[in-house]
Order: C-alpha cells, then sequence, then structure tokens
C-alpha cells in the first residue's frame, strides 16, 4: 500500500539530503585533486535489493543514478552489522565498469534486517598496470589496466581487512593518496547509515520500506508520462569515435530506437563488434545497464526538472546489446576507456531524441570529456608526483532558445575545473594558458559551447603525459536544425617551434624537461540558421572573444568593422550565404560525410552484420583487414556498394581457412 503524497515528498527530500551528505562528507575529506575538486565520485542509497533510489543532484558524476548493485550484493554470502564491501573489477557483476574506479556497499540493519544499502565509488587517479593512471587506449586485456579486486569485504563487522587493503596499495603508484580517498568513501557509506536510521526513526520502518519503493514507482510514472509525448515511430542514429584502437579506423555506434506509447527499445546491435583496445564498455548485456541510459536521464531531467532522480528513471527501456560486441564485450578484452565510448553513446541517443523531438532537444555537445594525467617528479625535491590536472570537457551543444554552455560540456559539466592555482601548488608544472577558445562553438541561430584550451610546461625529465579519452579530432560534434557542427578538439607539443608534434588523439606520451603541452577540447553543435542569428549577437560575442571578426563573417556573414556592425554588408552577405545549399536537418561535418561517402550506412551495416558471422576473437582483426581491402578497391573502381562489401568480406574470410 502507498504511503501519501506528502509524506512520499517529504521523504524524497530526506533521501536527496541523506545522499548529498554523503557526497558532501566524501567531498571534504578526500585526499586527491581528481576527488575532492573534480568531483570524480558517486554516494547514494540502494534498496535492499540493489536498484538505486536516492542520488545527489548538485554534487559527483550523473553517470550512476540508475546503477543496480543486484550483482555484487548478491556475490557476499552473508552480511553483518558493520560489514563494508567493496570491488574494482569491471567483469564481477558489471557495478564497477573500469579498474580505477573501486565501489563501496554497507548493508543498513533494522532488527537484524537489511533495509538498504549505503552505496558509493571514487575514481582512484591510478590504479597500477601497464601505464600512468591505468588507463589508455593502447591496452588490449582487462589484466594490463591494474590491479583488479572481486567482490569482498573491506570491513568485517567494523574491522578492517588490513591484508586485503596492503595487497591493494602494494599494486599502485600514489597509495598514500588511493587510501585517503578511500577512507573518505567509507567516511560517506557510514554517513548514509547514519542517515537512514535518522529517517526510520522519522518515518517509522514500515512508511520507510513502502516508501522507498514508492520512489522509484513515482520517477518510473513521471519517465513514461515523457515517453507519451515523444512521437511513436522507429528513429535510426549513429555516430563514431575517431579511431578503434591507436591510428586504427573510425568506430560506429549505431542505435535504432522503437518508441512505444510508454516505452522504449533501444537496439544497439548495429553497433561494432568489442574492440583490441580499451573502449569496450562492459555492461554483461544488461538490459537496462546504467551506463547505456546516461543520456536519457540528462535529457528527462532538463525535460522534468522536477522529476526525482533515481533508478526509477530506467524502468521504461530495454536496450538490446550484441554478445561480442563493443558495448557488451566479452572477458577479457580491455575496458579502461569505457568512458569515451560511454560519452559518445550518449551522442547517439541524443542524436535519436533530436530526431524525435527537434524542437525541444539540443545540437550535441562537445562528445570528449579528455582527462589530463601528469606523471613526473619535482626538480628542487626528487618528490614523484602522479596528479589529475583537469577534466577538458567542451562546449555545451546549443539548446532551442539558447546558447549552449561553454566549456562545460552540458552532459558532462559534472567534472569540474580544478583552479589553476592548486595544480601549480600540488604539481609542479607552469599553468601557460587555460581559458576558452575562440570560433570553436558551432554556429548557429544559438551558438555551440565553446571548447577549453589548456597550455603548460614541464620540468623534469621522464614525465609522463596520460590524456585519456582523447577523441573528436576528426568527426565533430553534430549540429541541428541549420546549425553547424562545432571545432574539433587537437593535442600539440611544443607547437610553432622546430621541435613540434602533432599528437591528435594520442592518450600517452613521455615529454622533456621545457616541453610545452597544448590540449583543446571540442566545441558543442550549433542550433538553427547562423544567418539567423541577430547581427548584435554575433558582436556581443566578439567583445567576449568567443569569436574572431574573422569567423563572425565566415561563419555568420556578419561583418564587423572597427567594432561595429557595417548592416549593408552584412546584409548582402547573409543574403548570398543563404542561397547556398542547406544542411539537412543535422550537420556532421566535413570529415565524416567524406568518410560516409565510402562507408554510409548501408555498407557499415553488411560489414558488421558479416562479422557478427565469426568467432568473436575474430572481428576486430577481420574488419581492419576489410578496410584496407575496400580503401585499395575504392582507390581502383570507385564507387563501392554492399553487395561488393560483402563480396570482399568474403574475399578476405577465404584468406584464413581456420574460419572454414
Amino acid at each position: 500500500m502507498a504511503i501519501d503524497k506528502v509524506k512520499l515528498q517529504v521523504l524524497a527530500d530526506h533521501s536527496l539530503a541523506a545522499a548529498e551528505s554523503m557526497a558532501n562528507t566524501l567531498c571534504r575529506t578526500a585526499h586527491s585533486t581528481f576527488v575532492k575538486e573534480t568531483e570524480d565520485f558517486t554516494t547514494g542509497l540502494t534498496t535492499a535489493e540493489g536498484e538505486t533510489f536516492a542520488a545527489p543532484r548538485s554534487l559527483g558524476a550523473t553517470w550512476f543514478v540508475g546503477l543496480d548493485y543486484a550483482n555484487v550484493i548478491r556475490m557476499i554470502d552473508d552480511y553483518r552489522e558493520g560489514d563494508i564491501c567493496m570491488t574494482n573489477d569491471p567483469y564481477s557483476g558489471f557495478v564497477c565498469t573500469h579498474s580505477p574506479d573501486i565501489h563501496l556497499w554497507k548493508p543498513v540493519f533494522h532488527k537484524g534486517e537489511i533495509v538498504c544499502f549505503a552505496v558509493g565509488h571514487v575514481h582512484n587517479t591510478d590504479v597500477g598496470g601497464a601505464v600512468p593512471a591505468s588507463l589508455s587506449r593502447t591496452l588490449t586485456e582487462v589484466h594490463q589496466e591494474g590491479i583488479r579486486i572481486p567482490p569482498v569485504k573491506l570491513f568485517r563487522a567494523g574491522e578492517l581487512d588490513q591484508q586485503l587493503l596492503d595487497v591493494l596499495l602494494t599494486n599502485v603508484r600514489v597509495r598514500d593518496q588511493n587510501w585517503g580517498d578511500l577512507k573518505a568513501l567509507v567516511a560517506a557509506v557510514n554517513t548514509g547509515e547514519r542517515k537512514v536510521r535518522e529517517m526510520i526513526a522519522k518515518f517509522g520502518i514500515a512508511d520507510f520500506r513502502i516508501g522507498i519503493r514508492d520512489l522509484l514507482d513515482y520517477t518510473e510514472a513521471t519517465a513514461r508520462s515523457i515517453i507519451r509525448t515523444i512521437p511513436n515511430g522507429t528513429y535510426a542514429f549513429h555516430d563514431y569515435i575517431d579511431e578503434d584502437s591507436p591510428g586504427g579506423v573510425p568506430c560506429r555506434l549505431a542505435l535504432d530506437a522503437i518508441v512505444g506509447d510508454e516505452s522504449i527499445v533501444l537496439d544497439f546491435r548495429r553497433s561494432d563488434p568489442q574492440l583490441s583496445s580499451s573502449m569496450n564498455m562492459p555492461t554483461g548485456g544488461a538490459e537496462r545497464h546504467t551506463l547505456l541510459l546516461v543520456a536519457i536521464y540528462h535529457a528527462f531531467y532538463s525535460l522534468r526538472p522536477d522529476m526525482l532522480v533515481n533508478a526509477g528513471m530506467t524502468r521504461p527501456f530495454r536496450c538490446l546489446l550484441a554478445d561480442g560486441s563493443i558495448l557488451n564485450p566479452r572477458y577479457p578484452a580491455a575496458v579502461g576507456m569505457r568512458s569515451l565510448t560511454a560519452i559518445r553513446l550518449q551522442d547517439v541517443v541524443f542524436g535519436f531524441l533530436a530526431a524525435a523531438m527537434p524542437e525541444r532537444m539540443p545540437a550535441a555537445p562537445a562528445g570528449s570529456i579528455c582527462i589530463m594525467n601528469v606523471l613526473t617528479s619535482d626538480p628542487k625535491t626528487g618528490r614523484r608526483v602522479m596528479a589529475a590536472i583537469d577534466p577538458l570537457v567542451g562546449g555545451g551543444g546549443a539548446m532551442p532558445g539558447f546558447d549552449g554552455s561553454n566549456g562545460s560540456g552540458g552532459n558532462a559539466g559534472f567534472l569540474k575545473n580544478t583552479p589553476v592555482e592548486i595544480n601549480e601548488v600540488e604539481v609542479p608544472i607552469r599553468v601557460l594558458r587555460y581559458g576558452l577558445t575562440p570560433d570553436s562553438g558551432g554556429a548557429g541561430r544559438h551558438r555551440g559551447g565553446l571548447s577549453v584550451t589548456l597550455e603548460f610546461q614541464v620540468f623534469a625529465p621522464n614525465t609522463v603525459i596520460t590524456a585519456r579519452n582523447r577523441d573528436r579530432t576528426r568527426f565533430q560534434a553534430w549540429g541541428t536544425q541549420g546549425g553547424r557542427a562545432g571545432a574539433p578538439s587537437s593535442f600539440f607539443i611544443n607547437r610553432g617551434s622546430p621541435k613540434a608534434r602533432v599528437l591528435g588523439n594520442t592518450d600517452i606520451c613521455t615529454v622533456e624537461p621545457g616541453d610545452i603541452i597544448e590540449i583543446s577540447s571540442s566545441g558543442g553543435g550549433g542550433w538553427g540558421s547562423p544567418f539567423d542569428r541577430p547581427a548584435a549577437a554575433v558582436l556581443a560575442d566578439l567583445e567576449q572573444a568567443f569569436v574572431t571578426a574573422e569567423g563572425a563573417k565566415r561563419d555568420y556573414g556578419v561583418v564587423i568593422r572597427d567594432g561595429v556592425v557595417d548592416n549593408a554588408a552584412s546584409d548582402e552577405l547573409r543574403q548570398r550565404l543563404r542561397s547556398q545549399k542547406v544542411k539537412d536537418h543535422f550537420d556532421f561535418g566535413p570529415e565524416r560525410e567524406a568518410f560516409e561517402r565510402l562507408w554510409g550506412g548501408a555498407n557499415y551495416d553488411v560489414l558488421i552484420e558479416r562479422l557478427r558471422s565469426v568467432p568473436v576473437e575474430w572481428r576486430f582483426f577481420l574488419k581492419r583487414k576489410v578496410f584496407d581491402a575496400v580503401a585499395a578497391s575504392a582507390k581502383e573502381k570507385g564507387d563501392i556498394g554492399p553487395a561488393t562489401i560483402a563480396a570482399i568480406f568474403g574475399g578476405v574470410k577465404r584468406e584464413f581457412p581456420q574460419l572454414s
């Protein structure tokens, strides 16, 4: 029997306050910059079965509000008062999704029975493995990505398992930092337990038990009410990761969305097979795995800011995944860079929603959340330092009625900026420039958000830079409703000098004393025709250094001389530019258009269909062989269609009799 709505709202407020109190405890007591400043962590409360019913709105990562802890909860045989359990293994229960994320869950008892769990995670800057920060797209199996701890008790009836902790800390590069963050997370789940006891005292155990399930049901009903406003039908959308491996070929994430009256099926089975690089996303094939639905959280909460944020939001959805695919890989596929794939998958889901509700949805956000890590030493003290110095998120997509957010990426804005002063105190580097990048937002009636450029200098030999999640140097964030794609990202060492290097999507490199690293994120897509943007708004952008005079003329048709708009010249130029061919509903940028002249939807579909017919361990290998053969054939013969792709695949397959 449901509790009354007034009491349910009060319980919702208390649950939210409990989750945010946990987050504040964690944020105040964490040791690493990446947790206490960037806020890559989560806290929350789940039912006794593992469904998240409370999560913070203002602190920490927003990707895990629908996370289901059921699998790992069941992997512990018995629970006692004071137990705190831990895992960071991506293949044990599929709660943790890459090894730097350590998840804790603590049972909360009432009169000997578990009534809920206090849960959370922190992203450790390093958990050992082949590279500093543990993550790189160059890695090919999960064993290279640091120590993995299957679900186990860190505390037994309140007593720390020191041997387990020693094993963990022996295998990491920054043990004091990791232990400091882990202690902060322990404090957070203990806070959650205390807050739950306070709620039980206030509401009574019966109403608490019923109420937390009612919170999930209420959010589910709200989500279904939003789905009723989306036109029924089938919508297809896809986007690409620039490279499926270092120096590789594009990787496609494809969606066929089937919208019913109150439910949606998200069919991702036309996406790439699992990769021999670390961008696989471990979901265990779960139909409502949280990483598959992050874009839904952001979109639905934006459409209904009053809705409760919990796992009830996932219930109207069913996701279909191919076994042995990038979104459902088999062990021991590397998964450390799954966040790159997750952010691109959000762009795909946003694209489906923009196609279904073009007047309500924004253009694509930057689609790149590059995390800069530095392993170096202090020339004065010799102290070895391993630190995450900043997330470069990029611009948000322009919205119907508003410009995109500058530098925050919209859907990745939860990753907070680290002040320059803190970086320079904690890491022996000098920041030379950190700010917005002019002309990087996609042009539109509403401009895409600007990207961020970070330039810094290092001073010690053998300094290693890990720039995880590098992407969008080739395929840009798409614009919509006549808006233009955002600017691509970039990565340079010693730009403009004789020692200059262009690194593109490289995510790990060793630099020398005095080297200058310059990295820019990507810009968000524009919304609406740029020639409909008021000239006064373009002038204001110029005055704030959001656009240059050249960019104003080239992208918006606005001529500005000596700080004043030349109205006559602008009207003439805009009229001429309007007469040019207008993009269709989406503008994907010239690189994608060129790529899809050869690898358009039908051709790529045939490749995916054929790859699924061979064993998993052959798929990535054969894909690369087919891409090479198709490129050679296109150079010789020109146009290539699906039948040719099928024939080329057959020919490549016959080269390997082991597949017969």
